[in-house]
């Protein structure tokens, strides 16, 4: 992260800026991350690039960073283009970053600003520009990566021990809307019937504590008949259903 923060610096410092057909996003795994990077002075340079906190955990991976711009959605589903996501997460199933993405390229932090940047995945970066400055000067991805030195030299001055103990000492408390939220009483989970995004398994419902005496099983029918490529991904409650991704036989 401290490496893709340095090439962003770099980016900006070329006169690089983004696509405007790119979607960018920044979703760190822990609020340590968007600590060091801010004590270091690297945020802005990520926001200057449109790589803006969206939140913490999974959140892209999971396909929960966003739409997509109405009109990039618009000339996918008529033109039915086949478009990439670029992410250091750990998800790359096709639909999971975005219902209407298909191919999806895990790479590192440094990597995703580098694509960002170039705005395609059809491209060498070893030999091919990412983009050119304002006086059409080429630059490429060697012009901004970040020597090893200058990434350890911002990890010594900025990721401290104390970093981890004032998140992680504060991890149960969170912003007025999370601390506003009514915790209703008791020691189960109160299931809320008229829920449309989560509700009480049927098959767990007045589950009995000795298992029943086991039965043969005759007659079994399909629930669920699934296409190419759709594993379990595509169909979890975390993220979105695109209402074509399986087919449901009774």
């Amino acid at each position: 992260m401290v490496g893709a923060g340095l090439l962003a610096k770099k980016a900006i410092e070329n006169g690089l800026r983004i696509k405007p057909f790119v979607k960018t996003s920044l979703a760190p795994g822990s609020r340590v991350v968007s600590d060091y990077l801010v004590n270091a002075g690297l945020m802005p340079y990520f926001e200057a690039l449109g790589f803006h906190l969206a939140g913490y955990g999974c959140t892209t991976c999971i396909g929960n960073s966003g739409l997509l711009h109405p009109g990039v959605a618009r000339e996918i589903k008529e033109n039915n283009l086949v478009v990439a996501a670029v992410l250091s997460g750990n998800r790359n199933f096709e639909g999971r970053i975005n219902p209407l993405v298909k191919a999806n390229y895990l790479v590192s932090p440094p990597l995703v600003v580098a694509y960002a940047i170039s705005g395609t995945v059809d491209i060498d970066l070893m030999t091919e520009p990412l983009d050119y400055d304002p006086n059409m000067k080429p630059v490429y991805l060697k012009d901004i990566w970040p020597e090893n030195e200058e990434i350890k030299q911002v990890i010594r001055d900025t990721i401290r021990p104390e970093l981890f103990e004032k998140e992680y000492s504060e991890i149960l408390e969170g912003q007025d809307l999370w601390e506003g939220l009514v915790i209703p009483p008791g020691v189960l989970y109160e299931w809320d019937t008229a829920s449309t995004y989560i509700r009480e398994p049927p098959f767990f419902m007045d589950f009995p504590i000795k298992p029943a005496q086991r039965i043969n099983l005759k007659d079994l029918r399909v629930l669920a008949y699934l296409g190419d490529s759709i594993t379990t991904d595509h169909i979890s409650p975390a993220g979105e259903f695109s209402g074509i991704a399986l087919q449901v036989n009774i």
